[in-house]
């Protein structure tokens, strides 16, 4: 046995004994479970500590946006939570004689993004824990301390309750070599990350939950209330300084509104950079790595307008928080098209709806197919047309993407931070992730009296029209 394989199978062998202690928990019992644990991720006082430590640690996004994150998401999950049944007959279905009873999956491996290195943690731990599952949770090396912060607080909440505090583990010293080695291990792999970490989970050898890439693209139709629409966009896209993949990296803008929306998102602390702003943005966004590739730059992910300007080497107001492009067509030959994870909002004007759709298409195809996408406008035709044709697995109407693809109070989307984006994103489902993706389901079946169609209930109508 190597030091990788020692190292995870100790961990996991003490996940296994705890999950084994609560595998026959009530419904009552594991929701006490998940109150005391949300708890914890919900105090003002911890989870003040941990955006601080976040900040300083990843020198990635914004303290007060990091509280935010947390006192949504956390209490998000618990209103899908509370009430839900994820413990013993959870569903029967008289007519059909099937009862659904839900059982533990057991030990889950999931691996946390170096972006939402607390909050992530601790509404996926929710999640798991309502189906008396145990978690094993992998950081990025670059937010380690941090994610074991935010563990070290939700033992505290397990062990208020006197449930076994080895529900929820991390790895301390997070390699490669751990990370592959916990999802071969685990029963369950959930994956919120970046394409290569998705990747590896799905060649692990462990069933997995993984994310598509982001590149989420807003229309911004003609009849849209321009204020409205603005104001919602900004708050996204500034939001802890576009941690999130949802956060609007495009936007396309009906070329009868264009000139006054973009005067709206400044008003909304936008700036828009001119020619050789953009170019020297440009230059300073993505640059080679050492074998030559050229790739986004990780000193611009997640950080301030102000630093990303000043850094690629013009200057902004210190109010500023989101650096605005206008984007060429064809997108393909578009640098900015691409996925940027910061405060840079990418813009294209529109003059037909067709021209509108082609362009938001060929957005998302680059990268992002299957995430979301996203329209601001009224006509319910336009809202009905993308349903029926564009390859995502959800669309917004007038609502910021970052806080309304996880689910928020202002609609139904079910809380999460995982969302999977369907074989067009290379992930196994289209769903927002959540406690039911954490249980198993055994179908009993009762007998009924036989139903079975006639050949000519069945084809009927078929042999009528083509014959037989």
């Amino acid at each position: 046995m190597t030091e990788s394989q020692a190292v995870i199978k100790e961990l996991v062998d003490k996940a296994r004994a705890a999950q084994q202690q609560v595998a026959n928990y009530t419904q009552e019992q594991i929701d006490e479970v998940c109150l005391s644990v949300s708890w914890q991720m919900y105090n003002d006082e911890i989870i003040s500590i941990l955006a601080k430590n976040a900040v300083e640690e990843t020198k990635m996004g914004v303290y007060e946006d990091k509280i935010k994150k947390h006192k949504g998401k956390v209490l998000g999950l618990m209103r899908d939570l509370v009430g839900a049944k994820s413990v013993g007959l959870i569903e029967r279905d008289e007519r059909k004689g099937i009862s659904k009873y839900a059982k533990p999956v057991g030990v889950v491996g999931a691996l946390t993004p170096v972006t939402n290195p607390t909050a992530t943690p601790a509404s996926n731990a929710l999640s798991i824990l309502k189906g008396r599952n145990a978690v094993i949770f992998a950081p990025h090396p670059a937010s380690k301390n941090s994610s074991k912060l935010a563990v070290d607080y939700m033992r505290e909440g397990l062990k208020k309750v006197g449930a076994p505090e080895d529900l929820i583990q991390i790895i301390e010293e997070p390699s490669i070599e751990l990370t592959g080695e916990l999802m071969k291990q685990v029963d369950l792999v959930l994956a919120t990350g970046g394409s290569a970490m998705v990747k590896a989970a799905y060649s692990s050898g462990t069933p997995a939950y993984g994310v598509g890439p982001g590149n989420s693209v807003q229309i911004i139709a003609e009849d849209a209330d321009i204020v409205d629409a603005a104001a919602k966009i900004a708050m996204s896209k500034q939001f802890d300084n576009a941690t999130s993949c949802s956060s609007e990296n495009s936007l396309i803008v009906h070329e009868d509104i264009y000139d006054g929306f973009l005067e709206e998102l400044k008003k909304n602390n936008g700036y828009l950079c001119d020619g050789a702003e953009k170019e020297k943005l440009k230059a300073w966004m993505w640059v080679p790595n050492k074998k030559g590739y050229v790739g986004l730059n990780p000193q611009i992910i997640a950080r301030s307008a102000v630093k990303i300007a000043g850094d690629a080497g013009f200057q902004v107001d210190e109010n500023v928080k989101m650096l605005m492009v206008e984007g060429k067509l064809p997108v393909e030959t578009e640098q900015f098209s691409q996925e940027k994870i910061s405060p840079v909002l990418t813009i294209f004007k529109y003059s037909t709806f067709e021209e509108a759709v082609k362009i938001l298409t060929d957005l998302t195809d680059m990268v992002g197919t299957g995430h979301s996408c996203g329209i601001h406008t009224f006509n319910k035709e336009y809202i009905e047309f993308l349903g029926q044709t564009m390859k995502t697995s959800r669309i917004l109407v007038r609502q910021p993407q970052a806080q309304g693809n996880g689910g928020n109070f202002f609609n139904g989307m079910p809380s999460t931070v995982t969302l999977g984006c369907g074989t067009w994103g290379g992930n196994i489902t289209t769903e927002n992730i959540n406690y039911r993706h954490f249980i198993n389901v055994t179908w009993v079946s009762e007998p009924l009296p036989p139903t079975k169609p006639t050949d000519e209930e069945m084809w009927g109508n078929f042999w009528a029209k083509y014959g037989k």
